[in-house]
Protein backbone atom coordinates (compact mmCIF):
# COMPACT_ATOMS: atom_id res chain seq x y z
CA UNK A 1 0.00 0.00 0.00
CA UNK A 2 1.37 3.37 -1.02
CA UNK A 3 1.68 5.90 1.72
CA UNK A 4 0.34 9.45 1.29
CA UNK A 5 3.87 10.84 1.56
CA UNK A 6 5.14 8.71 -1.36
CA UNK A 7 2.16 9.80 -3.41
CA UNK A 8 3.03 13.48 -2.82
CA UNK A 9 6.66 12.89 -3.88
CA UNK A 10 5.54 11.20 -7.10
CA UNK A 11 3.22 14.08 -7.96
CA UNK A 12 5.99 16.61 -7.28
CA UNK A 13 8.34 14.72 -9.58
CA UNK A 14 5.77 14.69 -12.33
CA UNK A 15 5.25 18.47 -11.93
CA UNK A 16 8.93 19.28 -12.51
CA UNK A 17 9.50 16.65 -15.23
CA UNK A 18 11.02 18.38 -18.32
CA UNK A 19 8.72 18.68 -21.29
CA UNK A 20 9.75 17.06 -24.58
CA UNK A 21 11.35 19.21 -27.31
CA UNK A 22 8.92 21.09 -29.47
CA UNK A 23 6.26 21.03 -26.83
CA UNK A 24 4.63 24.46 -26.70
CA UNK A 25 3.25 25.90 -23.52
CA UNK A 26 -0.28 27.08 -24.01
CA UNK A 27 -0.80 30.54 -22.55
CA UNK A 28 -3.59 31.15 -20.18
CA UNK A 29 -6.67 32.65 -21.79
CA UNK A 30 -6.49 36.46 -21.66
CA UNK A 31 -2.80 36.60 -20.56
CA UNK A 32 -1.49 37.94 -23.90
CA UNK A 33 -4.33 40.44 -24.14
CA UNK A 34 -3.51 41.68 -20.65
CA UNK A 35 0.12 42.37 -21.62
CA UNK A 36 -0.66 44.19 -24.86
CA UNK A 37 -1.41 47.94 -24.77
CA UNK A 38 -4.90 49.07 -25.71
CA UNK A 39 -5.70 49.02 -29.40
CA UNK A 40 -6.07 52.82 -29.47
CA UNK A 41 -2.42 53.23 -28.37
CA UNK A 42 -0.83 50.54 -30.58
CA UNK A 43 0.91 52.04 -33.62
CA UNK A 44 -0.39 55.55 -32.90
CA UNK A 45 1.86 58.07 -34.65
CA UNK A 46 -0.19 60.93 -33.22
CA UNK A 47 0.51 60.04 -29.58
CA UNK A 48 3.72 62.17 -29.28
CA UNK A 49 1.89 65.10 -30.87
CA UNK A 50 -0.80 64.82 -28.21
CA UNK A 51 1.82 65.48 -25.52
CA UNK A 52 3.34 68.32 -27.57
CA UNK A 53 -0.02 69.94 -28.27
CA UNK A 54 -0.12 72.30 -25.21
CA UNK A 55 3.38 73.67 -25.91
CA UNK A 56 2.65 74.02 -29.62
CA UNK A 57 -0.60 75.83 -28.85
CA UNK A 58 1.14 78.36 -26.61
CA UNK A 59 3.92 78.83 -29.17
CA UNK A 60 1.39 79.40 -31.94
CA UNK A 61 -0.72 81.89 -29.98
CA UNK A 62 2.10 83.90 -28.41
CA UNK A 63 4.91 83.54 -30.96
CA UNK A 64 4.14 82.36 -34.47
CA UNK A 65 0.80 84.12 -35.03
CA UNK A 66 2.19 87.47 -33.74
CA UNK A 67 5.25 86.92 -35.97
CA UNK A 68 3.07 86.51 -39.06
CA UNK A 69 1.00 89.52 -38.02
CA UNK A 70 4.19 91.55 -37.61
CA UNK A 71 5.29 90.66 -41.14
CA UNK A 72 1.88 91.77 -42.46
CA UNK A 73 1.90 95.03 -40.49
CA UNK A 74 5.41 95.88 -41.73
CA UNK A 75 3.96 96.27 -45.24
CA UNK A 76 1.21 98.69 -44.20
CA UNK A 77 0.86 102.13 -42.76
CA UNK A 78 -1.12 101.11 -39.70
CA UNK A 79 -3.97 103.50 -38.93
CA UNK A 80 -6.27 102.29 -36.16
CA UNK A 81 -9.95 103.01 -36.83
CA UNK A 82 -9.08 104.51 -40.25
CA UNK A 83 -7.96 101.43 -42.13
CA UNK A 84 -4.46 100.29 -42.98
CA UNK A 85 -2.78 101.64 -46.11
CA UNK A 86 -0.52 99.43 -48.22
CA UNK A 87 2.99 100.92 -48.52
CA UNK A 88 5.03 97.87 -49.50
CA UNK A 89 8.71 98.16 -48.52
CA UNK A 90 8.47 101.85 -47.65
CA UNK A 91 8.59 101.09 -43.90
CA UNK A 92 11.84 99.17 -44.36
CA UNK A 93 13.32 102.08 -46.31
CA UNK A 94 12.30 104.43 -43.52
CA UNK A 95 14.08 102.30 -40.95
CA UNK A 96 17.28 101.98 -42.97
CA UNK A 97 17.47 105.73 -43.66
CA UNK A 98 16.49 106.97 -40.18
CA UNK A 99 19.54 108.43 -38.43
CA UNK A 100 18.24 107.55 -34.98
CA UNK A 101 17.87 103.93 -36.04
CA UNK A 102 21.43 103.96 -37.39
CA UNK A 103 22.72 105.43 -34.12
CA UNK A 104 20.71 102.83 -32.19
CA UNK A 105 22.25 100.11 -34.35
CA UNK A 106 25.73 101.35 -33.46
CA UNK A 107 24.91 101.35 -29.74
CA UNK A 108 23.41 97.85 -30.06
CA UNK A 109 26.55 96.49 -31.72
CA UNK A 110 28.81 98.10 -29.12
CA UNK A 111 26.75 96.70 -26.27
CA UNK A 112 26.43 93.30 -27.94
CA UNK A 113 30.15 92.89 -28.58
CA UNK A 114 31.16 94.31 -25.21
CA UNK A 115 28.73 92.22 -23.20
CA UNK A 116 29.49 89.07 -25.21
CA UNK A 117 33.25 89.31 -24.79
CA UNK A 118 33.08 90.55 -21.20
CA UNK A 119 30.59 87.91 -20.05
CA UNK A 120 32.59 85.19 -21.82
CA UNK A 121 35.85 86.19 -20.14
CA UNK A 122 34.29 86.57 -16.69
CA UNK A 123 32.25 83.38 -17.07
CA UNK A 124 35.34 81.45 -18.18
CA UNK A 125 37.27 82.68 -15.16
CA UNK A 126 34.43 81.77 -12.81
CA UNK A 127 34.15 78.31 -14.38
CA UNK A 128 37.86 77.65 -13.84
CA UNK A 129 37.62 78.83 -10.22
CA UNK A 130 34.46 76.87 -9.39
CA UNK A 131 35.24 73.63 -11.20
CA UNK A 132 35.17 70.57 -8.95
CA UNK A 133 32.93 68.24 -6.96
CA UNK A 134 33.22 69.75 -3.46
CA UNK A 135 29.92 70.59 -1.76
CA UNK A 136 31.09 74.11 -0.95
CA UNK A 137 31.57 74.74 -4.67
CA UNK A 138 27.93 73.86 -5.30
CA UNK A 139 26.89 76.54 -2.78
CA UNK A 140 29.14 79.11 -4.44
CA UNK A 141 27.84 78.21 -7.89
CA UNK A 142 24.27 78.70 -6.71
CA UNK A 143 25.13 82.09 -5.25
CA UNK A 144 26.93 83.18 -8.42
CA UNK A 145 24.04 81.95 -10.61
CA UNK A 146 21.40 84.04 -8.80
CA UNK A 147 21.54 87.01 -11.26
CA UNK A 148 20.40 84.68 -14.06
CA UNK A 149 17.18 83.65 -12.29
CA UNK A 150 16.43 87.19 -11.09
CA UNK A 151 14.08 89.31 -13.18
CA UNK A 152 15.98 91.67 -15.48
CA UNK A 153 13.77 94.57 -14.44
CA UNK A 154 14.69 93.99 -10.80
CA UNK A 155 18.38 93.84 -11.69
CA UNK A 156 18.11 97.11 -13.61
CA UNK A 157 16.33 98.86 -10.76
CA UNK A 158 18.87 97.66 -8.19
CA UNK A 159 21.80 98.80 -10.31
CA UNK A 160 20.14 102.14 -10.98
CA UNK A 161 20.15 102.71 -7.22
CA UNK A 162 23.74 101.47 -6.89
CA UNK A 163 24.79 103.90 -9.64
CA UNK A 164 23.37 106.91 -7.79
CA UNK A 165 25.54 109.76 -9.14
CA UNK A 166 26.48 111.46 -5.86
CA UNK A 167 28.80 110.77 -2.94
CA UNK A 168 25.93 108.88 -1.26
CA UNK A 169 25.78 106.31 -4.08
CA UNK A 170 26.95 102.82 -3.16
CA UNK A 171 29.42 102.43 -6.04
CA UNK A 172 30.75 105.96 -5.53
CA UNK A 173 31.30 105.24 -1.84
CA UNK A 174 33.40 102.18 -2.74
CA UNK A 175 35.39 104.16 -5.30
CA UNK A 176 35.92 106.96 -2.77
CA UNK A 177 37.97 104.57 -0.61
CA UNK A 178 40.47 104.43 -3.51
CA UNK A 179 40.40 108.18 -3.98
CA UNK A 180 38.19 108.03 -7.07
CA UNK A 181 34.90 109.64 -8.02
CA UNK A 182 32.22 110.57 -7.71
CA UNK A 183 31.15 109.54 -11.22
CA UNK A 184 27.90 110.30 -13.00
CA UNK A 185 27.51 106.79 -14.46
CA UNK A 186 24.02 106.79 -16.00
CA UNK A 187 23.61 110.59 -15.98
CA UNK A 188 26.45 111.34 -18.40
CA UNK A 189 26.39 110.54 -22.14
CA UNK A 190 30.08 109.63 -21.93
CA UNK A 191 29.69 106.90 -19.28
CA UNK A 192 26.07 105.74 -19.61
CA UNK A 193 26.72 103.13 -22.31
CA UNK A 194 29.68 101.65 -20.42
CA UNK A 195 27.65 101.49 -17.21
CA UNK A 196 24.86 99.60 -18.96
CA UNK A 197 27.46 97.24 -20.46
CA UNK A 198 28.87 96.49 -16.99
CA UNK A 199 25.40 95.47 -15.77
CA UNK A 200 24.97 93.18 -18.80
CA UNK A 201 28.32 91.52 -18.13
CA UNK A 202 27.46 91.03 -14.46
CA UNK A 203 24.12 89.38 -15.27
CA UNK A 204 25.31 87.34 -18.28
CA UNK A 205 28.58 85.91 -16.97
CA UNK A 206 26.96 83.30 -14.63
CA UNK A 207 24.94 81.90 -17.54
CA UNK A 208 28.11 81.49 -19.60
CA UNK A 209 29.81 79.97 -16.55
CA UNK A 210 27.27 77.12 -16.36
CA UNK A 211 27.70 76.21 -20.03
CA UNK A 212 31.49 76.32 -19.75
CA UNK A 213 31.36 74.17 -16.61
CA UNK A 214 29.41 71.57 -18.58
CA UNK A 215 32.09 71.72 -21.27
CA UNK A 216 34.88 71.31 -18.69
CA UNK A 217 33.13 68.24 -17.28
CA UNK A 218 33.24 66.63 -20.72
CA UNK A 219 37.04 66.90 -21.10
CA UNK A 220 38.84 63.59 -20.59
CA UNK A 221 40.70 63.70 -17.26
CA UNK A 222 43.42 61.40 -18.55
CA UNK A 223 44.62 64.27 -20.73
CA UNK A 224 45.36 66.28 -17.58
CA UNK A 225 47.24 63.35 -16.08
CA UNK A 226 49.29 62.84 -19.23
CA UNK A 227 50.06 66.56 -19.37
CA UNK A 228 51.22 66.51 -15.73
CA UNK A 229 53.54 63.57 -16.48
CA UNK A 230 55.00 65.44 -19.47
CA UNK A 231 55.65 68.52 -17.32
CA UNK A 232 53.12 70.80 -19.05
CA UNK A 233 52.52 74.07 -17.21
CA UNK A 234 49.11 75.65 -16.63
CA UNK A 235 49.26 78.02 -19.57
CA UNK A 236 50.11 75.22 -21.99
CA UNK A 237 47.41 72.98 -20.53
CA UNK A 238 44.88 75.80 -20.92
CA UNK A 239 45.88 76.41 -24.53
CA UNK A 240 46.27 72.84 -25.81
CA UNK A 241 43.72 70.90 -23.71
CA UNK A 242 41.07 73.15 -22.17
CA UNK A 243 40.35 75.53 -25.06
CA UNK A 244 40.13 72.82 -27.76
CA UNK A 245 37.90 70.75 -25.49
CA UNK A 246 35.63 73.74 -24.87
CA UNK A 247 35.13 74.57 -28.56
CA UNK A 248 31.53 73.21 -28.74
CA UNK A 249 30.56 74.95 -25.47
CA UNK A 250 32.14 78.23 -26.56
CA UNK A 251 30.23 78.06 -29.84
CA UNK A 252 26.95 77.75 -27.95
CA UNK A 253 27.92 80.57 -25.60
CA UNK A 254 28.87 82.93 -28.42
CA UNK A 255 25.68 82.18 -30.38
CA UNK A 256 23.37 82.75 -27.42
CA UNK A 257 25.30 85.82 -26.26
CA UNK A 258 25.15 87.39 -29.72
CA UNK A 259 21.39 86.85 -29.94
CA UNK A 260 20.96 88.20 -26.42
CA UNK A 261 23.07 91.25 -27.26
CA UNK A 262 21.06 92.12 -30.37
CA UNK A 263 17.77 91.84 -28.49
CA UNK A 264 18.82 93.85 -25.45
CA UNK A 265 15.99 96.02 -24.19
CA UNK A 266 14.95 95.64 -20.55
CA UNK A 267 18.27 96.65 -18.98
CA UNK A 268 18.51 99.79 -21.10
CA UNK A 269 14.86 100.70 -20.64
CA UNK A 270 14.99 100.38 -16.85
CA UNK A 271 18.41 101.97 -16.37
CA UNK A 272 18.31 104.89 -18.78
CA UNK A 273 15.26 104.64 -21.04
CA UNK A 274 17.61 105.30 -23.96
CA UNK A 275 19.07 108.50 -22.53
CA UNK A 276 20.74 110.72 -21.71
CA UNK A 277 20.47 112.49 -25.08
CA UNK A 278 20.00 109.15 -26.85
CA UNK A 279 23.47 107.93 -25.87
CA UNK A 280 22.15 104.50 -24.83
CA UNK A 281 19.28 104.13 -27.27
CA UNK A 282 19.41 100.65 -28.80
CA UNK A 283 17.40 99.03 -31.58
CA UNK A 284 14.64 97.67 -29.36
CA UNK A 285 14.15 100.87 -27.36
CA UNK A 286 13.75 102.72 -30.66
CA UNK A 287 11.20 100.14 -31.80
CA UNK A 288 9.35 100.51 -28.49
CA UNK A 289 9.22 104.30 -28.70
CA UNK A 290 7.91 104.18 -32.27
CA UNK A 291 5.34 101.47 -31.67
CA UNK A 292 3.95 102.37 -28.25
CA UNK A 293 4.69 106.08 -27.87
CA UNK A 294 4.23 107.40 -31.43
CA UNK A 295 1.84 104.63 -32.58
CA UNK A 296 3.85 104.14 -35.77
CA UNK A 297 3.27 100.40 -35.72
CA UNK A 298 4.16 99.82 -39.37
CA UNK A 299 7.71 101.17 -39.07
CA UNK A 300 8.14 99.47 -35.69
CA UNK A 301 7.08 96.13 -37.20
CA UNK A 302 9.52 96.60 -40.09
CA UNK A 303 12.35 97.27 -37.64
CA UNK A 304 11.41 94.15 -35.67
CA UNK A 305 11.42 92.02 -38.83
CA UNK A 306 14.86 93.34 -39.76
CA UNK A 307 16.13 92.39 -36.32
CA UNK A 308 14.60 88.93 -36.70
CA UNK A 309 16.29 88.52 -40.08
CA UNK A 310 19.70 89.58 -38.76
CA UNK A 311 19.37 87.27 -35.75
CA UNK A 312 18.44 84.29 -37.91
CA UNK A 313 21.26 85.08 -40.36
CA UNK A 314 23.77 85.30 -37.50
CA UNK A 315 22.61 81.99 -36.02
CA UNK A 316 22.84 80.21 -39.38
CA UNK A 317 26.31 81.67 -40.04
CA UNK A 318 27.61 80.47 -36.67
CA UNK A 319 26.21 76.99 -37.25
CA UNK A 320 27.78 76.77 -40.72
CA UNK A 321 31.17 77.89 -39.40
CA UNK A 322 30.94 75.36 -36.57
CA UNK A 323 30.08 72.48 -38.91
CA UNK A 324 32.91 73.42 -41.26
CA UNK A 325 35.41 73.38 -38.41
CA UNK A 326 34.10 70.06 -37.16
CA UNK A 327 34.35 68.58 -40.65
Amino acid sequence: MTSPINTLWERAGQAVKPRPAGHAVKPRPGAAAARRPPAVLRGSSWLPWMFLAPALLFAAVFKFIPMVEGIRMSLYKVQPFLGNEWVGLQNYATVLTDQRFLDALGHTLVLGVGQTVGALVVGFGLALLLEGQARSLWVLRTAVFLPVVTAVAVIGEVWRILYFPTDAGFVNQILATFGLGPFSFLSSPDSALGSVMAVGIWSGAPYDMVIILAGLAGIDRTLYEAAAVDGVNRRQRLRHIVLPGLRPALTVVLTLAAIRGLRIFTEVYVLTGGGPAGSTEVWMTRVYSLGFERNDLGVASAASMLLLFVTALLTIAVRLITRRREA
